[in-house]
């Protein structure tokens, strides 16, 4: 699935995952490919990319799951 984290200045991340966990604001959530469509909000927490592989630190935001493209807008973020 493709996987976009962009923040207010700049574009973090953009490429191809197998799978992403998320610190949603009710706990932690993983999208896996093929994945039913979700918006959610974030709180600040790591994302982490193909079970640990990669990781990035965002302060927060919103998600959004759809036909296997998730796109995260974070309020900040750092790798």
């Amino acid at each position: 699935m493709h996987l976009e984290i962009i923040t207010p200045d700049r574009k973090v991340f953009e490429g191809e995952v197998t799978s992403a966990r998320f610190p949603g604001v009710d706990g932690l959530f993983e999208v896996l490919n093929n994945h039913a469509p979700l918006i959610s909000a974030l709180q600040a927490g790591d994302v982490v990319l193909n079970g640990g592989t990669d990781s990035f630190r965002i302060e927060g935001g919103v998600v959004e799951v759809l036909r296997n493209n998730v796109i995260v807008l974070a309020e900040g973020a750092s790798v």
